[in-house]
């Protein structure tokens, strides 16, 4: 295993990170436990969930990702060998069972991470996440921006100085963005920087070979204020496996059980990932491990966020950290990139 650590902490994580949001549905808790056994003994220290999870999201499902990690943490003892990051909801009105307001307000941050600790059978969260912005703008596959109307009054100041009063109370030791655009984390890093408050120091947004829209403007903000970028989806929800090019319907992957989950099922991702495989192929590498191994060289990734349904998938994907794609390869995706660039907003 590779390690990087967050920046401006003091904090190891492995370049690949377990993503849990499985674990609950599609997952039973003894599949995840075992997943979660299996990464750690490869090297992985690094978990991340959130309250909504597992997703789909469902009043009978809410968190239930959370407390199949809390009871891996009471069995195993390990939580102290864990990085953990988890993630507070933001406003849809689908999920009026997890509090009355889904917003960042006070009461409601404090609501939604005591329940979060509960859950995880934890005291302290290492990256807490704002999961997606309280305001209306471009994110879950949202393309440009459009200008809608919106209640929400700037509020940042408030949302750090409220999770600064938990990271004294030491629930909190850093705080990250989640499906973040380029103006909102300069607005937290401004707010920070200003009011003396904390910084955060991770954003977890979408990032993989059909969506690269984070280098547009997010990557540099990232590298100059030394912030980690979280990729998640580095494999579309399985499309750059390459699974679905093979004429069987895999009636029980991600994107078959849950049709509302459209971002990867284009035309043009189907072109781009057939593409992306012919390259694969020429290099002997597996669709996979090329397409998570783009994602672990990026210098603005801190850690690459892998899910899986399976012990082979997680293999496959942990064993990703070993590969090195050359500058020919590289230069072969980039050309693949300009013909058929970011269809999966």
């Amino acid at each position: 295993m590779k390690y990087t650590t967050l920046p401006d902490t003091d904090i190891k994580v492995s370049k690949i990170c377990l993503g849990t949001m499985t674990f609950g549905q599609q997952n039973t808790e003894t599949d995840g436990h075992a997943q979660m056994d299996y990464a750690v003994e490869h090297g992985v220290n690094f978990f991340d969930t959130a309250e909504m999870y597992s997703v789909p999201a469902h009043e009978s499902t809410y968190g239930s990702t959370e407390k199949i990690i809390g009871t891996w943490f009471k069995k195993s003892g390990k939580r102290e060998e864990i990085v953990l990051a988890t993630k507070i909801a933001g406003p849809n009105p689908n999920f009026t069972y997890m509090r009355e307001k889904n917003d960042f307000s006070p009461a409601s941050i404090k609501h939604a991470l005591d329940k979060s600790l509960q859950r995880l059978q934890t005291d302290y969260i290492d990256v807490y996440q704002l999961h997606w912005p309280e305001r209306k703008t471009n994110f879950f596959g949202q393309r440009g921006f459009k200008v809608q109307e919106d209640i929400w009054e700037d509020n940042i100041q408030l949302v750090l100085e409220t999770l600064e009063g938990f990271i004294k109370e030491g629930k909190i030791k850093h705080i990250g963005l989640s499906n973040e655009t380029p103006w909102g984390i300069m607005r937290f890093l401004e707010e920070s920087k200003y009011n003396n408050l904390p910084k955060i120091k991770t954003v977890q947004n979408p990032y993989s070979l059909l969506n690269r829209l984070f280098e547009g403007g997010s990557a540099e903000v990232c590298i100059r204020e030394n912030v980690g970028l979280l990729a998640y989806s580095p494999l579309a929800f399985g499309v750059l496996s390459g699974k679905f090019l093979t004429g069987f319907e895999h009636p029980n992957a991600r994107i078959r059980l849950f049709p509302q989950f459209s971002r990867y099922n284009s035309e043009e991702c189907t072109q781009a990932t057939k593409l992306y495989s012919e390259i694969a192929k020429k290099h002997s590498l597996s669709l996979a491990q090329m397409a998570l191994a783009f994602v672990n060289q990026q210098a603005f990734v801190s850690s690459n966020i892998i899910g899986a349904t399976t012990l082979g998938q997680l293999k496959e994907n942990i064993g990703s950290i070993d590969v090195v794609l050359s500058d020919e390869i590289m230069s072969e995706i980039d050309a693949v990139h300009a013909i058929v660039p970011d269809p999966a907003p």
